[in-house]
């Protein structure tokens, strides 16, 4: 760090007045905020590969030349392991599609603008970037070949496939390896191949104008790489349709910039570089979550293995490698991938026990003992709607039991201007839901839930329970599921249900029926 400092001094003729450190993802490299008296700020890179930053500097430079929006390269350290850079911003694409990722591939009308004019810059920087490049100065390789895919696979192969325990013939699946790898670099383009084009990876300045960054890992190679590691990230849960219509803007864009080839043609290649990325990224995620234990890489598994299983329904012509086609099906057909329930515990530390040697009862185990509030009812259910940023409602009865349901998996109608003052009460939002279709199928499982609990209860004569629904600003989707499953019990049972939306200051009492 003081090396850094001592850097910026020599470029800007005083130490910074404050530094910051700003997360870094997976690279060594550390990064930190360099701020003035002034408030002008720039970006320092500490890195352990002299060569990593030379190509980063090396192509950041060149990229500027050819007025691409990248960081300006302000100043180089002798020994070629700090740098200084422009300072882009703290808004990355990544943070700008949150919403419509975390709701599950729902993206809002700015989102898809964001992602279109982000997928149209691509060719600019791969074409126009790559005019006078010298490819040499890129690392850790000059270009994409057969040997960097083969890589890529037995990555996969020996972090992901071996670890499965999955049964395969390796000569044969070599063999097959190798006549992908063969067809992936057939066609060959003088373009620059990002490698690591992601959302992460680009930031946005104030007029939502992309700006690329981490490109340090380029070399030259086919532009589809870039566009199949963007769209088929698996994270992002682009529907189909948002996909298809990315592609077509990348096409159309990619046609400004040199000439391309049949929709067909371009379909066909774009599918074989999907299926590479989508086999290199699991290999990714076997290492960093089978190996290193990373609870995001194993959470990252299952999505990918969606995306497997929709590309290999494209069948054999797409992809004419038949043993490899069959080892990939029967692994996406395995139980742990396969989301197939089985008669087996998971434990910890991953190894399963079976719960078939629980004893059966026997007369000479006695009757069941029961609670001592068996038997006082009436019941009286209540249910809450509330903020997580708040906390949990407290259960004031003492009794410590009832449901707290999470409705944040569900589409939150408060991400859109027209909703963002009303409640979970108020018709435009309910329509909204109901039309949307994704409340109704979560309550559709909380009814069957507490239709069971609350005639259990009845029958016991228990006489409290309480049911709470939890979103993240308490407004909408709580609001609404905690008003309609108190209706539905009042209808159903006709007991006394109290109601309290906590955050709106609502409560009320539908009152038993005599």
């Amino acid at each position: 760090m003081e090396k850094l400092i001592e850097l910026y001094k020599s470029w800007c003729g005083e130490v910074p007045a404050s530094t910051e450190r700003i997360a870094g993802a997976g690279s060594n490299r550390e990064y930190y905020r360099l701020i003035g008296e002034d408030g002008f700020s720039v970006i320092g890179v500490v890195g352990t590969s002299r060569d990593e930053n030379h190509a980063f500097v090396y192509l950041a430079k060149h990229f500027a030349e050819r007025q691409l929006p990248v960081p300006n390269i302000l100043a180089v350290s002798e020994d070629g392991l700090r740098y200084l850079q422009g300072d882009l911003g703290s808004t990355s694409l990544f943070d700008a599609v949150a919403g419509g990722r975390n709701a599950g591939g729902r993206y809002n009308q700015r989102e898809k603008e964001l992602l279109v004019r982000t997928i149209r810059q691509l060719p600019n920087i791969q074409i126009r970037g790559a005019r006078g490049l010298d490819w040499q100065n890129c690392y850790p390789q000059p270009e994409f070949d057969e040997d960097s895919v083969l890589f890529d696979l037995n990555y996969f192969k020996y972090c992901f496939l071996k670890p499965s325990e999955l049964d395969f013939h390796e000569l044969k699946l070599e063999a097959n390896f190798r006549l992908f790898a063969k067809d992936l670099t057939s066609e060959k383009t003088d373009s620059f191949l990002y490698r690591d084009f992601q959302a992460r990876n680009i930031m946005l300045d104030p007029n939502n104008n992309p700006y690329f960054i981490d490109f340090q890992g380029g070399r030259k190679g086919p532009y589809y790489y870039d566009l199949a590691s963007f769209l088929w990230q698996a994270s992002a849960r682009y529907s189909n349709k948002l996909r298809r219509d990315l592609v077509a803007e990348y096409y159309d864009a990619l046609k400004q910039y040199t000439e391309v080839p049949s929709v067909r043609h371009f379909v066909g290649r774009l599918s074989l570089f999907v299926l590479f990325r989508t086999l290199q990224v699991l290999g990714a995620y076997g290492f960093r979550g089978y190996f290193e234990r990373k609870k995001h890489f194993l959470d990252s598994i299952p999505p990918a293995m969606d995306n497997l299983r929709e590309l290999l329904k494209l069948g054999d012509d797409v992809f004419p490698y038949p043993y490899m086609m069959d080892m990939l099906r029967r692994l996406t057909a395995m139980p742990r991938y396969a989301h197939i329930e089985e008669p087996a515990i998971t434990r910890a530390d991953g190894y399963k026990t079976t719960d078939s040697k629980v004893y059966p009862s026997h007369p000479q185990d006695g009757p069941a003992t029961f609670s001592k509030y068996d038997g006082k009812g009436p019941l009286r259910v209540r249910v809450f709607s509330f903020s997580f940023r708040k906390g949990i409602p407290e259960d004031t009865s003492g009794n410590g039991g009832g449901y707290v349901f999470d409705c944040r998996s569900t589409h939150n109608p408060g991400r859109y201007e027209p909703y963002k003052k009303l409640t979970g009460l108020d018709e435009p939002v309910i329509r909204f839901l109901e039309d949307d279709g994704e409340i109704l199928i979560f309550l559709d499982s909380v009814y069957k839930l507490a239709d069971a609990h609350v005639q259990r209860y009845i029958d016991r004569g228990f006489t409290d329970l309480m049911f709470s629904f939890g979103c993240t600003g308490g407004q909408h989707r709580s609001v609404y599921s905690a008003q309609h499953l108190a209706e539905h019990i009042h209808e159903k049972f006709g007991i006394e249900v109290d109601i309290c939306h906590r955050e709106q200051g609502i409560e009320q009492t539908l009152e038993a029926r005599k």
